[in-house]
């Protein structure tokens, strides 16, 4: 077997094949996560969940001319999610610091209150199980996989009520994301 996968298929695989596919893609895939995602740690995350989502839909990729084209879109997609989760998680955290320092500006102030009720009354409407799982994964820092196991779900339930939460809260606070944007500039300036 040579090291280029774009040969290999997975009709008849086994451990060993996904090994191969493993150690000759992995390498390569982080940096290509890497250069978009701009973060070690965080690439290294998204092409191990590539990696095992591979080896969950392992009879379903029969079909696939080429796994190394899977492996890189997986990969780009996979991390243009996460760049998406991790804009509301910034905006989140910005709004967080704003509301812990001091602001003597009353404009200030019924803004913030105006965006935070905002913020409760979107998370608070979205469906259960997809509140609980936003709540887990970006106010306790959860990783998909741990929100799984904790709820008994599988890791793509979890990234399909993810996804759902994150299209809902954009559609919802779209108007304030200007806000959002004016808020983290302000903060910047108090810390500073």
């Amino acid at each position: 077997m040579h090291n280029e996968t774009a040969g290999y298929t997975l009709s008849n695989a086994d451990s060993v094949t996904f090994e191969e596919v493993f150690k000759s893609s992995f390498k390569s895939l982080h940096l290509y996560a890497c250069s978009i995602l701009k973060e070690e740690s965080a690439a290294e995350e998204v092409v191990q969940q590539v990696f095992f989502k591979l080896w969950e839909k392992n009879e379903r990729l029969s079909e696939l001319q080429s796994i190394t084209a899977y492996l890189y879109r997986a990969v780009h997609n996979d991390c243009l999610n996460v760049l998406k989760h991790s804009k509301v998680k910034a905006a989140h955290r910005a709004h967080a610091l704003y509301t812990s320092s001091e602001h003597d500006h009353p404009a200030d102030q019924a803004a913030l209150k105006e965006l935070q009720r905002n913020i409760d009354k979107a998370i608070n409407e979205l469906p259960e199980q997809c509140r609980t799982i936003f709540q887990m994964s970006r106010f306790e820092d959860m990783k998909y996989r741990d929100i799984a196991e904790k709820l008994g779900l599988s890791v793509k339930t979890v990234e399909n009520q993810m996804g759902k939460a994150l299209r809902v809260l954009r559609n919802k606070l779209g108007d304030y994301l200007p806000m959002v944007a004016l808020f983290l500039v302000n903060a910047l300036i108090v810390i500073q």
